[in-house]
């Protein structure tokens, strides 16, 4: 299991995560609606609350998480099968993967 060991809020919903495994990359949230559970988020000093948890996941206000797993998986582009080959290497962070933004989706 993936765990976020680093966290940075960034401009225009946006965070910037580390991993365990030291893969690391940003994630855009701007796209994410501001209704329901993430009707916290209409004020942007809610967004910038965000913390990392005990198991590793990523949170805003102990009523909205995110699997430590699915943000590796959008920050890596991996497919889910990567999280459960135990062989596989680790992908260690390079200049174009910390650079590179992906929409959450």
């Amino acid at each position: 299991m993936k765990k976020i060991t680093a966290l940075k809020v960034m401009d225009n919903y946006r965070v910037w995560l580390r991993f365990n495994d030291g893969v690391e990359g940003e994630l855009d949230f701007s796209s994410k609606p501001r209704t329901g559970v993430f009707a916290f988020w209409n004020s942007y000093e809610n967004f910038r609350k965000a913390r990392v948890g005990d198991c590793g996941e990523l949170l805003w206000n102990d009523q909205l998480d995110f699997c430590p797993d699915s943000l590796w998986l959008q920050v890596t582009g991996q497919q889910p099968e990567a999280l459960l080959d135990q062989k596989a290497q680790p992908i260690h962070a390079t200049a174009k993967t910390r650079n590179h933004r992906r929409a959450f989706r």
